[in-house]
């Protein structure tokens, strides 16, 4: 039985497309938004006494900050996972799929050797036992891909 697929032809060959620019979008916001939060709005909770952070509104959020960027940077490479996008199709969802799960087993991996120190490391630093929630997540993500894979 052959599979019916609702991609033409012109969209699988066409490298750029809406939703691969979405998902990009994603991925790149979810990353600038830890970046943006640890760097910024966190402070340096540190230093004594603890330095807060500016804008206000953002550094309430505290870990939630995280679970904004995590969830866009997943969301990302959820919507990329599509046939019409270049990680969606032919090698790329081996590439997604195994990129996925590596990088998860080197989240917890990493997790579990500097467990005892973890002030060294950034962003791990803030997480502490989250940091599997966030590998277990890329492996999520991972299997996603490989709901694709033919």
């Amino acid at each position: 039985m052959s599979k019916s697929t609702t991609v033409t032809t012109g969209e699988k060959s066409s490298l750029v497309t809406p939703r691969f620019l979405i998902s990009l979008l994603l991925v790149v916001a979810g990353i600038g938004w830890i970046v943006y939060y640890y760097v910024g709005p966190r402070g340096n909770p540190l230093a004594f006494p603890p330095v807060e952070g500016s804008p206000k509104a953002i550094a309430d959020l505290g870990r939630w900050n995280y679970a904004i960027g995590f969830g866009l940077l997943m969301l990302g490479l959820i919507v990329s996972a599509h046939p019409s996008t270049p990680l969606g199709r032919g090698r790329g969802v081996v590439v997604g799929m195994l990129g996925c799960f590596l990088v998860g087993l080197i989240w917890i991996c990493t997790f579990y050797v500097f467990s005892d120190d973890l002030s060294s490391l950034w962003v791990m630093n803030d997480l502490g036992q989250w940091n599997l929630v966030v590998g277990i997540a890329f492996m999520a993500v991972g299997f996603s891909f490989a709901t694709k894979w033919e």
